[in-house]
């Protein structure tokens, strides 16, 4: 946990900015792999943990807008939960870590909203994006599945985006931890990866180094020599000589910040001509785009220009023709840079995705481009001090896609 205080101010700033009603937040469950007592690893809802800190399942808690009051819900462990896991801290004891003296049973939570909505007050939440909170909500609030969305807070999701898209010195100082510990597993696996391997091993060895600092992986590993498929999480080829390795891998702190590297190397000595030429081409348009962000400039133009050097790089080698301006104007360079150039990150990978890459990434009432390529930027809008973003250009050469075009 960060300080008390600082979970108070984050809390209070939010009640300021909302209007009046009950802002419910639910944190999340275990989630079972094939029976229930045979869980993944348990992973907070990241909004309740920036609000209210708690790292444990089965809470929910309720901010009242119009007395003040702020409650967390929970059943505390059960003399069978304590033989099986062990003796913790009470809920009301990080509770109090937290700032809030009121902890009450989870079935009070039930009658408190039922009470609010007889009265006709407003009650606002986060879009869910977990099966069984999808369910406590129409159990609690009586609402359809297919009306969540459209009932979610509009207001709640933007005072709650524009609060934790700056991340605060502390948030800062945790991140750089993710972003760091990530650096050690890059460098672990292109110092590892030898010809004769397979992908699995490098994977596990990445992987080992997130678990000895006592992290998580933020994401499953891509570990591959066919970096062409983006989100390849294949790890059964073996690793020859001459080939390329894509490692897409990063840290999750055990304060659940993350980091967010991709790095390609030889399984060789050195690059061959060819890949040294290409990999120059990206290493140039990371420089360059990284050294472009400060407060005031758009992220789109800065994911242009990465564009727009590989463009003209992929020109330099003959692969490319035509004027680049026009070329960016069709989306003609997405045949081989197809991705968006980055994304936020915080307690999220691709930090809070789960209120929306419209609400989180483009202005009010701005909409995503369809075309493809430019479709996959997830952010757009002009960047703020506070703001942490990732810089990922690449260039993939994507056999069905270039049949595609020749056809």
């Amino acid at each position: 946990m960060f300080s008390r205080q600082l979970y108070i101010q984050r809390r209070s700033v939010l009640k300021e900015k909302m209007d009046s009603g009950i802002i419910l937040f639910l944190g999340n469950e275990e989630s079972p792999m094939n029976y229930l007592d045979n869980t993944y690893p348990f992973r907070q809802h990241s909004s309740f943990l920036y609000y209210f800190g708690i790292d444990r399942p089965s809470l929910a808690a309720v901010i009242d807008l119009d007395s003040g009051q702020e409650i967390i819900f929970g059943d505390e462990l059960s003399m069978d939960d304590i033989v099986w896991m062990g003796n913790k801290t009470t809920i009301s004891e990080e509770a109090e870590m937290v700032g809030i003296s009121e902890v009450l049973p989870m079935v009070k939570l039930f009658t408190i909203l039922r009470e609010a909505n007889a009265a006709g007050r407003n009650i606002h939440y986060l879009p869910p994006y977990r099966p069984e909170n999808k369910i406590k909500l129409l159990r609690l609030l009586n609402i359809r599945p297919d009306q969540f969305t459209g009932k979610s807070s509009e207001e709640l999701v933007k005072i709650v985006v524009a609060q934790r898209e700056i991340k605060d010195n502390e948030e800062i100082i945790e991140i750089d931890k993710a972003v760091n510990l990530s650096v050690d597993m890059h460098i672990a696996g292109m110092k590892y990866a030898r010809p004769g391997m397979k992908e699995a091993d490098v994977a596990a060895k990445v992987t080992q180094i997130a678990l000895e600092r006592e992290g998580q992986t933020s994401f499953p590993i891509i570990a591959t020599v066919n970096g062409e498929v983006l989100h390849n999480h294949y790890h059964g080829n073996v690793l020859k000589k001459g080939q390329l390795f894509l490692l897409d891998a990063g840290a999750e702190t055990p304060m659940h910040y993350a980091g967010d590297l991709t790095s390609t190397f030889p399984i060789s000595p050195k690059f061959r001509r060819k890949q040294r030429e290409i990999y120059q081409i990206v290493l140039d348009a990371h420089l360059k785009t990284a050294d472009m962000l400060k407060p005031g400039i758009a992220f789109r133009d800065v994911h242009f220009e990465a564009a727009r050097i590989i463009f003209d790089g992929l020109k330099d080698l003959g692969l490319t023709h035509g004027n680049t301006e026009d070329a960016l104007l069709a989306g003609a360079h997405a045949m081989f840079f197809p991705t968006g150039l980055g994304h936020m990150m915080g307690l999220d990978v691709h930090d809070m995705e789960d209120l929306g890459e419209l609400n989180v990434g483009y202005n009010l009432g701005e909409t995503k481009s369809t075309q493809f390529g430019l479709k996959s930027l997830r952010f757009a809008k002009d960047l703020k001090t506070g703001h942490v973003m990732t810089i990922e250009p690449g260039i993939y050469f994507i056999p069905e896609l270039i049949k595609q075009w020749k056809s």
